[in-house]
């Protein structure tokens, strides 16, 4: 059964995502006794550093059509400065600002995500298939919830960054969607939110107008046919969340004023 209050929430980390918004609305929620833990991404700000140092993101796509950053090791350097140097950072101390006892950590410390690396790939380009070696990602076996239980009965508010350990105790980049769908559920948490730059999953993407209100898990997999790029991440996560035991999961803006709570109160796409 699903905890009351433990909601996951996961940050896109796209342009456009308003994080000053979402921790304003989180700290009102938790000074009304919310539980919650954020896990964000950083794709954005990895980017950016990679194309500031010389070394821009390659982006592969898989023969079954999920788009994912090509983690060389040169690559995960830069990923584990942009996103747990800085946007891990920033956060907390955004929400330190706010009153937050905000608790910085990525999915490395203290072995809260344990992942097997993926070494080797297989990608589609130029409509040839092709093996890519020396990947550092990872597909998440284990959460420490344990660990992410004490910090949450000690008053902190857990912020994850999506870095995992191998099974070497190397660093792994994973997909934050699926992080946090892995945290909500060895949690239990009641909800899990995951906010990106658009309203929610849309029937005919980008038409706004298409927006799918409403998803019950059965129709998972069919929506997976219209997700486009990083939407079908979004989609798998889901699927794995509800799996696990969360009891619900949006999919909504992280644009508006009050994020959390808009899709608290069901704005967006709701799967259950």
């Amino acid at each position: 059964m699903p905890e009351t209050n433990t909601i996951v929430v996961k940050l896109g980390g796209t342009e456009g995502v308003d994080f000053s918004a979402i921790c304003q609305d989180a700290a009102t929620l938790l000074s009304q006794g919310a539980r919650l833990v954020l896990v964000h991404g950083g794709s954005a700000e990895a980017n950016a550093l990679g194309e500031a140092v010389g070394y821009p993101p390659r982006f592969v796509t898989s023969p079954s059509g999920y788009t994912s950053r090509y983690t060389d090791r040169r690559t995960l350097e830069i990923f584990a400065m942009a996103v747990n140097g800085k946007v891990n950072t920033l956060l907390v101390e955004q929400l330190q600002m706010l009153g937050v006892n905000a608790f910085g950590l990525s999915g490395l410390d203290g072995g809260v995500l344990r992942a097997k690396r993926k070494a080797a790939i297989r990608i589609v380009e130029n409509g040839k298939r092709k093996i890519l070696r020396d990947d550092y990602t990872g597909k998440i076996e284990q959460v420490n919830a344990a660990l992410l239980k004490t910090l949450l009965a000690a008053g902190l508010v857990p912020v994850v960054a999506p870095l995992a350990v191998s099974e070497k105790g190397e660093a792994l980049n994973v997909d934050a969607d699926r992080a946090a769908a892995e945290i909500a559920a060895a949690l239990k948490a009641e909800t899990l939110l995951l906010l990106t730059a658009v309203p929610g999953l849309m029937r005919n993407f980008p038409d706004e107008s298409s927006l799918i209100p409403r998803l019950a898990a059965a129709e998972l997999e069919s929506a997976l046919d219209y997700a486009q790029g990083r939407m079908k991440k979004k989609i798998l996560g889901a699927g794995e969340a509800l799996k696990g035991g969360v009891g619900r999961v949006v999919i909504a803006d992280g644009r508006g004023e009050k994020p959390i709570s808009e899709a608290l109160q069901g704005r967006g796409t709701v799967i259950e």
